[in-house]
């Protein structure tokens, strides 16, 4: 490996100190066949490279490693839950750092459909937004940060996606999410049917959030979930949906959040 050059993304010392101990166990042993273990923070570095600038993985500049190499633990981490886990970890802390209990008792869900590059699978057309690609659904909590996130076909219909949502959160364990914000796309017969029993199931007071009938307003609540995703754009990898796979689509809306977090806590982390 060629000497590293110092980019913006890399992590930090501090950084790296917060995230090494919530990286998935090394799966390759001494004395097996394969190559010895690549340094996992140049790793994450390349990854976080990818998201930031948006570049291709073949295009991964060499002081990273092999691209092989770093997007092949980018995608066993996406399988294997991993980032989710990562990020689940940071955000409990993050909480706990504001004073916050490590789960939320609220949170606002909202969906955002955005184009596709080439790939050819699992995309849609959302008729509503003119959008042919694919829908993030997003779940944060009222301070912005990501609970769950699902990335379906763009012509997903966002209770559909509501649902899908929330059963992935609720997978996780009981939780203490007790009042959802929602917004006027959330409407209907059936949601509302939906809203009830899962009220009467989970106790969760579902609110659909309306918008004026003239004018422009600051909607309650509403705010912090499109400010989350104005923090994910920011990340040039989210500018459009390039990955094949939705579930790395989801991992990389993850690392983002990661990063964000990981800058946070290092800022007032003493060492």
């Amino acid at each position: 490996m060629s000497k590293h050059i110092k980019y913006p993304t890399d992590l930090t010392e501090a950084q790296w100190q917060i995230l090494y101990p919530l990286l998935p166990p090394r799966t390759w042993r001494a004395g097996r066949p394969g190559r010895p273990p690549c340094s996992r923070r140049q790793v994450i570095n390349g990854i976080l490279y990818v998201t930031k600038t948006g570049c291709q993985w073949r295009l991964l500049p060499p002081e990273f490693g092999q691209w092989k190499t770093v997007y092949g633990y980018f995608n066993t981490w996406s399988r294997e839950g991993g980032w989710q886990t990562m990020m689940d970890t940071l955000t409990r802390q993050e909480r706990l750092r504001q004073g916050r209990q490590p789960t939320p008792s609220a949170g606002c869900v909202d969906a955002q459909s955005v184009k596709t590059a080439t790939q050819g699978k699992t995309k849609g057309y959302d008729a509503g937004k003119q959008v042919h690609g694919r829908k993030r659904h997003v779940l944060v909590d009222t301070i912005g940060l990501v609970m769950r996130i699902l990335v379906t076909a763009a012509d997903c219909d966002d209770r559909d996606g509501l649902r899908g949502l929330l059963s992935a959160y609720f997978a996780g364990g009981v939780q203490r999410l007790k009042k959802l914000w929602v917004d006027s796309g959330y409407r209907g017969e059936p949601i509302r049917a939906w809203g009830a029993a899962l009220k009467h199931s989970h106790k969760i007071d579902l609110e659909v959030v309306a918008k004026p009938a003239a004018g422009f307003a600051v909607l309650p609540r509403r705010w912090v979930v499109e400010r989350t995703f104005a923090w994910l754009v920011n990340f040039r990898r989210h500018s459009k949906d390039y990955e094949v796979l939705p579930r790395n689509s989801e991992a990389l809306i993850q690392i983002a959040m990661i990063h964000l977090l990981l800058k946070r806590r290092a800022m007032n982390a003493q060492f």
